[in-house]
Parts: C-alpha cells; sequence; structure tokens
C-alpha cells in the first residue's frame, strides 16, 4: 500500500494542476501503470497532457550526483511542483559504497523545501509484524511520516495506516484499517 497510498496524493495534486515527477527504483514502470489504472487511479492521461514524468531508474547506471541533478532539472525545467521518490531503501542500496547518501538526500530534500515543492518519500521496513526497523532514519527530514503496517484480526492480516508525525499541526492519532480494492 505504500506506493499506492503515494500514488494517490500524487494524483490529487495532479487533478488540482500540479506537476509531478516521479522517480521509480522498485518496480518496473509496466507494473506501476497497471497497477494504478485496475485501483481507478489511470496515470497515462496525466502523463498525456504533461503534468507528469515518470522516470525508471537503474541506479547502475546513474550516479547519487546524477539522481540529484535529475530531480533539479524537473523543478527547475519543467515547473515540478511534487516529487515521489519510490523507494528510499532501493536508492540506498543500489549504491552502497557511497558513505554520504544521506547527506546527499538530506541536501537534495532541503533545496525541494526551499523551492516550494512537496517530497513523498517511500521506505519500506524490514519485519511484516512485531518490532520494525529500517536500513536508516531520516525522520528528521520528514514534516510528516505515515506508517502503514499488517495486523491480525479475526484470523486475517489486514493493513492499518496511521500519522505518525507532524510538525506543521497536531494531528489525529488513530490507526486506521487501509483496505485497497479496483474502487480505490
Amino acid at each position: 500500500g505504500k506506493t499506492t497510498t503515494a500514488v494517490r496524493c500524487m494524483i490529487s495534486a495532479l487533478q488540482r494542476g500540479q506537476k509531478a515527477a516521479y522517480f521509480l527504483f522498485d518496480e518496473r514502470l509496466a507494473t506501476l501503470m497497471t497497477r494504478s489504472r485496475v485501483l481507478n487511479m489511470d496515470l497515462q492521461p496525466f502523463i498525456d497532457a504533461g503534468l507528469l514524468t515518470i522516470r525508471q531508474i537503474d541506479p547502475a547506471e546513474l550516479s547519487p550526483g546524477e539522481f540529484a541533478s535529475a530531480v533539479r532539472s524537473a523543478v527547475e525545467k519543467d515547473d515540478v511542483g511534487l516529487v515521489v521518490i519510490d523507494s528510499l531503501n532501493a536508492y540506498l542500496h543500489a549504491m552502497p559504497s557511497d558513505n554520504f547518501l544521506v547527506l546527499q538526500m538530506h541536501e537534495l530534500l532541503s533545496y525541494l523545501a526551499q523551492q516550494g515543492v512537496v517530497s513523498l518519500m517511500i521506505l519500506g521496513q524490514h519485519g511484516v509484524t512485531g518490532d520494525l526497523r529500517s536500513d536508516l532514519d531520516i525522520s528528521y527530514l520528514a514534516d510528516t511520516m505515515m506508517m502503514l503496517r499488517f495486523f491480525e484480526a479475526d484470523g486475517e492480516v489486514r493493513k492499518s495506516i496511521a500519522v505518525i508525525k507532524t510538525r506543521t499541526s497536531d494531528h489525529e492519532r488513530t490507526i486506521r484499517e487501509l483496505r485497497i480494492d479496483g474502487g480505490g
């Protein structure tokens, strides 16, 4: 549900006429397009209208500096107001020898914030249930964090969603069940 939630947020911005750039590390573009269409979140009309660009990133062919340059170009040349990075895990695993990735990500996110660009970043955690952990703690960079988790109820594995951090206001702390189907 992480990618689907990010796509749903992005579509809201696109429907308001805002431009977006989606940087896809984890899965194939065809998979993202098909899944989004099946969930009634077709991205193709936004691509055709010039509001959305999706770039599938092959980290083996792109350095961290080149990635940051691609993001800056989307903002400065294409007037993008929303950037999605899916996912930070793949970005970091693809370039394990670079000791400055977190610093570079900090600089990139600071730049985007200064430009008034909304950044949606997906970070997967290890562990399906119980204690969750991540390879990376960038919570200090985020203004808002949502967490999706699995839980068991009535003999079924279900998904939950909760806002666990926001800097801009006091937020609801309710954990809600998340269900995704063909209606969204």
